[in-house]
C-alpha cells in the first residue's frame, strides 16, 4: 500500500528490482559518520533538564539516569522485557519462542527517557529522534554478541491513520538518525503495510497480537539477510512479530528488533 505522506520512508521503486545490499559503501559510512561527529559538537540544552550538553544529546547526568534502567535490572534474552531472574526468558517467550531472535532496547519505558519519546511523537519534537537514535546506538554497539556486519536496517512503516496524526514516522526518523551512527545499510523499502489495519493503542493484548498478523510484508526476496527492525517502543512484541515471519518467508536467516524503549509487563503499560 503505498502512502502519500510517508514520503521520506520510501526510496524509489526501482530500488526494489536490485539485490539486496551487504551494508553501506565505506565511503558513505565515512561520510554521514563525519557529518554526526560535527553535529555532535554543536552547543545545545540537555532535551530533558535543560542543562549544558552538545548534538541535541542528553547531559552526562541524564544519560546514565535513562540508561539505568537496563544496567540495574535483568531482561528477557529474546524480547528484552524487565524481569526479576538473569538469564531466563519471560513467560511468554518461554511457552511461545517468537518469529524474532532477539531484541535490543537503549532503555525501559519509565521516567524520565519516556519522556523523550512522548515529546517526539505528540509535541513534534523531530530533535528527540536524534536523541533517542543516540541512545540506541550505544547499546546495539555494547550488545552481545554484535549484529553482523552485513545487518541492514528497516524501520517499521506507520499507518496511515498516523502519519495523518502526526505528520512523520518516528521510527523511520530514528532510524534514520540511527543509520548515521551505525556502519549498516538502511532499507526502508524492503517493508510494507499489506492494508490500514486497527489502531493498536486501543486494543487489549489479544486483540494486539491477532489485528497483527499477515500485516507486513518484504516485496522481495532477502535470502541470508539478517535484518535489524527499527522502532521507538516495543510493548507486546505482536508487531515485530508479524514483521520478522514476513522476513524470514522472504528468506531472512535472522531478525533482531532495534527499540528505543522496552516497556515493563503491566496492564498499565503505554500501548504503541
Amino acid at each position: 500500500m503505498a502512502y502519500p505522506f510517508a514520503a521520506r520512508e520510501s526510496a524509489p521503486a526501482a530500488s526494489l528490482r536490485s539485490p539486496v545490499g551487504h551494508g553501506c559503501a565505506p565511503w558513505a559510512w565515512r561520510l554521514r559518520r563525519a557529518w554526526d561527529d560535527l553535529l555532535r559538537r554543536v552547543p545545545c540544552d540537555c532535551p530533558l533538564c535543560g542543562g549544558a550538553a552538545a548534538g541535541h544529546l542528553l547531559c552526562g547526568a541524564c544519560r546514565d539516569e535513562v540508561s539505568a534502567s537496563r544496567a540495574a535490572a535483568a531482561h528477557c534474552p529474546v524480547c528484552a522485557l524487565p524481569l526479576r531472574l538473569r538469564g531466563q526468558p519471560c513467560p511468554d517467550c518461554a511457552l511461545l519462542r517468537p518469529a524474532f531472535d532477539r531484541v535490543i532496547a537503549a532503555f525501559d519505558y519509565a521516567t524520565p527517557g519516556d519522556q523523550l519519546i512522548r515529546h517526539m511523537k505528540s509535541r513534534r519534537r523531530h530533535a528527540h529522534a536524534r536523541t533517542l537514535a543516540g541512545l540506541l546506538a550505544d547499546a546495539v554497539l555494547a550488545a552481545e554478541p554484535p549484529l553482523p556486519r552485513h545487518t541492514i536496517m528497516v524501520p517499521v512503516p506507520a499507518s496511515l491513520g498516523a502519519l495523518k496524526r502526526r505528520g512523520f514516522n518516528p521510527a523511520a526518523e530514528v532510524a534514520r538518525a540511527l543509520a548515521r551512527r551505525l556502519p549498516y545499510a538502511l532499507r526502508p523499502e524492503l517493508l510494507r503495510r499489506t492494508r490500514e489495519g486497527r489502531r493498536q493503542a486501543r486494543l487489549p493484548r489479544e486483540q494486539r497480537l491477532s489485528s497483527v498478523e499477515h500485516l507486513y510484508t518484504c516485496p522481495v526476496p532477502v535470502p541470508g539477510a539478517s535484518i535489524a527492525v527499527v522502532d521507538d517502543v516495543l510493548t507486546t512484541g505482536s508487531t515485530l512479530d508479524s514483521i520478522a515471519r514476513a522476513f524470514k518467508a522472504a528468506g531472512a536467516a535472522s531478525v533482531t528488533g532495534l527499540v528505543v524503549a522496552r516497556t515493563p509487563y503491566t496492564d498499565s503499560r503505554p500501548k504503541r
